[in-house]
């Protein structure tokens, strides 16, 4: 199998290509990142089993068809993902999420290549208890300029898969959990990052109570691999590990540091309301979530286990 991933050295990438060795052996894997972020060290230590090849290129100016040619798939993880900081860049976020898909999404039908395209649960906000896939347009109603841009490239994806585009579009829940790319900007981890320096952790005023999914980094992979090995049948899913609370997520915090205080904090994105999502379509596909945002917080911690706490 020969994969190729768009911001590789990121988050989610950087776990994702460690892991892919184990379950396609011999696999040749293209790496395409900008080193926009700076994480070089995610490019270190590559496990044994695979055939790696990094190209430094962004997605918006490369030769995408002379690195997609040959894939069978293409793992697009190239994005802005910071949703609070979204709204002082809208029309880079654009360019770069709706803009950068659409290369991708083009080049990926004329190299006769799968899609396999992250999105994400902040497309929804409605009111009602549960939400899923076939929800009503008046539930999605994205509340960052980082959301509907992705909400917007999803509805490119769908429109391309009716003219041949082999696809799967994953909405995945907040991700938890360590990688060697990861950064610090999203709830849980920043929350980690603040009680490892003794910080307070700063919950928007409004979102103590309000639910939300989660994904277990360890999940989103499984889920990235789950359909390459049984085909990117078109779909749109849901995936996450569980709905929480922020009071869920502080009280596991505090498993780990008893101590740690809160401090409310305004937010443009403080509107957003509580919801829960159900991932029943990509389990009945045959995929069973198997992380623990628990152990994933634990798991986080660890790596920081030597910071002095002031």
């Amino acid at each position: 199998m020969r994969v190729v991933v768009t911001g590789a050295l990121g988050h989610i990438g950087s776990r994702f290509i460690r892991s892919l060795p184990a379950s396609f052996p011999g696999a040749d894997v293209v790496l395409l990142d900008d080193f926009s972020t700076q994480r070089y060290p995610s490019l270190f230590d590559l496990p044994e089993g695979a055939r790696y090849r990094f190209v430094e290129a962004d997605v918006l100016r490369a030769d995408l068809g002379a690195i997609f040619a040959g894939a069978d798939a293409v793992v697009h993880l190239a994005a802005i993902t910071n949703a609070e900081a979204s709204f002082d860049k809208q029309a880079e976020v654009e360019r770069v999420n709706f803009d950068g898909t659409e290369r991708v999404a083009h080049a990926c039908m004329r190299a006769g290549a799968g899609l396999v395209f992250l999105s994400t649960t902040s497309v929804y906000g409605t009111q009602a208890g549960v939400v899923n896939e076939t929800c009503s347009t008046e539930e999605l109603r994205p509340q960052s300029p980082y959301a509907e841009s992705k909400l917007r490239a999803e509805q490119l994806i769908a429109q391309l898969g009716s003219e041949g585009l082999r696809s799967v579009t994953f909405r995945f829940g907040t991700i938890v959990g360590p990688s060697p790319g990861m950064r610090f900007h999203t709830a849980v981890n920043k929350f980690c990052w603040q009680a490892v320096l003794g910080e307070p952790l700063t919950v928007w005023r409004t979102a103590l109570h309000q639910r939300r999914p989660y994904l277990d980094l360890t999940d989103g992979v499984r889920a990235i691999e789950f359909v390459l090995a049984r085909g990117l049948d078109g779909s749109l899913y849901n995936v996450l590990t569980a709905n929480a609370s922020v009071a869920e997520i502080v009280a596991m915090i505090r498993e780990v540091v008893p101590d740690v205080r809160l401090t409310e904090v305004d937010s443009r994105l403080m509107n957003q309301l509580s919801y829960e999502v159900s991932d029943a379509r990509f389990r009945a596909r045959g995929f069973e979530p198997r992380g623990d945002l628990r152990r994933a917080i634990a798991d986080t911690f660890a790596k920081l286990a030597r910071l002095r706490r002031s």
